[in-house]
């Protein structure tokens, strides 16, 4: 989301329905019926909103369909268990990472599996629009869906909203022996995800207004209101690599020989020129011939609906961000055609296919409820085979805290609840003088305006605003990595034991930011470069990216892969700052200066004061916490993974 505080799939999710099996398989069970007529069900098909009382009665049979019948491939438990083996540090198997071929020929479905699949969707009267290694897209009409899928698609109420969904869960004959994971598509609500930062459009310029300080309280605010009983600095400009790999502990470490792939939807065509100049102006090395790539579609669709200019800064912030971190890593920026799930899980699958990358962050997602488990159990097969492989993926938490305020229910998002991604949280950084640490807060804002006579805090501590997202999972259950270092009240929140997010956290909150270029629209109409701070766990995510870019240089360049069983193997050592809402043992915050049309003081200035530290209900404590996970990396974690 936008954060200068800023999702479809947005800019930083999905959503589950129903609890999910840490396996991803063909969720297969039987119906006892003659070999002739017996199906398989495909659990989690039926979304949780199609109720008898929100059903609006039958699709017309002439309505059209697309659809995706997922493909379980040769052996998916077997996947799964291989995942979780190369993954934890405890295993005999741990790093014994498949190349892409060896993973497609021990996992992948067989051409077999494919003509069978192809050939039931043929016969039910479904048109093969396309076929890759993972998924069969088909389109027809509703009654030969109906027939495919073994049941009725009816018209059900959703919020102020009408969809088809399914009437019972689908199901697929059983002689085709558990070759078809999942189907989507069936319910025709959306599943698309929002970028996770506030950041403008290229076509709308943003700029900070000051005062500033050049680091975390060189500037007091002495002129404006106290608050908590002090006077408080002004916001940061914006901090920069030097100040960011020295909060981190990156050392002499620069991540050369690492490749990292960034994942978002579409593509700015300004990100060359600006990923460059930006490293110029901020002491950033300069970009190696090569070092940048992106691997882009054909087409781009649905640019209007998903806002794709308004991805052009998520991509610039991640590409800044990660170069800032480790400025001999290679980037890969890998573009989606549009902000759907199927088209950004089709780049996740290009990754993994062809490893693109070992690190993969990704700022997008949405919230848990918009995820359907089918989707859930799609995106968790590409990061198992991504962990068979060797590579990590690390999603954004969110910036919308608890999401309570965001959406009335208390919820986390999505995939980053996955158990098989690393959930990145955010925090409010401090950087002193000299590149010097000094703590960070869980990011949280209250937000109180100067009153009219500038004396006081209008309702302070104010209304909050945005905050690191986190929480106890309703759909996936705990994972074996966090068990023992979950505090239980957290992982039984909602009733037996769950999971919980997110696993490590860094830099999101926009008043102690990161400072991004990016080309945008100007003033007088023309284009031009310019610099601006941001924030929101889509700046955390790449941040920790690029540590772990840091820490696969340190490690001789063997591949990290899925990095959660590492993460927590080394809970409550020094190589973690222990994150706290009050470091410092008071209630903190900033003052910040806005232009009120967002560029220059023409129409005024704002001013306002930022509380650190009050996620929603969400609280960052001393150990694990679901504002910050086991905490951010300090010096020693870029070497821990030596030891591994």
């Amino acid at each position: 989301m936008r954060s200068n505080s800023g999702i479809r799939r947005s800019r930083t999710g999905l959503a589950v329905a129903a609890t999910l099996p840490l396996v991803a398989g063909a969720l297969a069970i039987a119906t006892p019926a003659d070999a002739a007529t017996a199906r398989d069900h495909l659990t989690g098909t039926k979304p949780t909103w199609a109720t008898n009382a929100a059903d609006q009665g039958a699709t017309a049979n002439g309505n059209k369909v697309t659809a995706r019948v997922y493909l379980a491939g040769r052996d998916a438990k077997g996947l799964a268990a291989y995942a979780k083996a190369v993954s934890d540090p405890s295993s005999a198997s741990y790093g014994k990472y498949l190349t892409a071929a060896q993973a497609q020929a021990r996992f992948g479905a067989t051409k077999e599996q494919i003509s069978e699949v192809t050939q039931w969707l043929k016969d039910s009267g479904l048109t093969v629009t396309g076929t890759t290694q993972h998924y069969i897209s088909v389109s027809g009409d509703v009654a030969a869906t109906e027939r495919a899928f073994g049941t009725q698609l009816h018209n059900y109420a959703k919020g102020k909203h009408t969809y088809r969904a399914p009437s019972g869960t689908a199901s697929v004959p059983a002689s085709l022996d558990g070759a078809v994971l999942t189907v989507t598509g069936l319910d025709s609500a959306p599943h698309k995800a929002t970028k996770k930062d506030e950041l403008p459009p290229p076509d709308a310029v943003f700029r900070n207004a000051g005062p500033f300080s050049s680091y975390y309280g060189s500037k007091t605010a002495s002129t404006l209101p106290k608050a908590y009983g002090q006077k408080v600095p002004y916001a940061v400009k914006g901090y920069t690599g030097k100040q960011l790999r020295a909060a981190y502990g990156a050392g002499k470490a620069t991540g050369k020989g690492v490749r990292v792939a960034i994942t978002d939807a579409y593509a700015s065509p300004y990100i060359e020129k600006d990923a460059k100049k930006y490293a110029a102006k901020n002491g950033d090395a300069p970009y190696g011939k090569g070092q940048l790539k992106q691997v882009l579609p054909k087409n781009y669709t649905k640019t209007e609906e998903c806002g794709a200019s308004g991805w052009y800064g998520e991509e610039t912030l991640d590409v800044e961000a990660v170069h800032a971190v480790a400025p001999q890593a290679d980037i890969t920026y890998v573009g989606a055609s549009s902000c759907y799930d199927d088209d950004l899980l089709d780049s996740l699958q290009k990754v993994v296919d062809k490893h693109l990358a070992d690190i993969v962050s990704n700022s997008w997602g949405d919230i848990e409820a918009n995820q359907t488990p089918e989707l859930a159990t799609a995106y968790d097969q590409v990061f198992q085979l991504g962990a068979i492989e060797g590579i990590g993926f690390y999603f954004s938490s969110g910036d919308n805290g608890d999401e309570v305020a965001n959406t009335g229910t208390k919820q986390v998002d999505t995939p980053a609840n996955s158990a098989w991604v690393t959930a990145v949280g955010g925090t409010s950084l401090a950087v002193g003088k000299g590149d010097k640490y000094q703590f960070e807060t869980g990011w949280g804002t209250l937000k109180a305006n100067l009153s009219d006579d500038g004396k006081s805090w209008t309702g302070f501590p104010g209304a909050y605003t945005s905050g690191a997202g986190g929480g106890t999972s309703r759909t996936v259950a705990q994972p074996f990595y966090q068990k023992g270092v979950v505090p239980k009240s957290l992982s039984s929140a909602n009733g037996g034991s769950n999971r919980v997010v997110p696993d490590i956290s860094a830099v999101a909150d926009p008043n102690t930011g990161f400072l991004v270029g990016q080309t945008q629209t100007l003033p007088d109409g023309s284009l031009g470069y310019d610099e601006y701070r941001i924030g929101g766990t889509s700046l955390a995510a790449p941040v920790i990216a690029g540590v772990q870019a840091l820490a696969q240089q340190t490690r001789g360049g063997r591949a990290i892969g899925f990095a959660n069983p590492a993460i927590y193997d080394h809970y409550g050592s020094k190589i973690y700052h222990d994150v706290t809402d009050k470091p410092t043992g008071k209630d903190l915050a900033v003052a910040r200066v806005d232009f009120a049309n967002g560029y220059d003081a023409a129409d005024g200035l704002l001013t306002s004061v930022r509380s650190l530290g009050k996620d929603a209900s969400l609280k960052a404590v001393r150990g694990y916490d679901d504002v910050t996970g086991v905490g951010s990396p300090a010096p020693g974690y870029v070497s821990s993974f030596r030891r591994h």
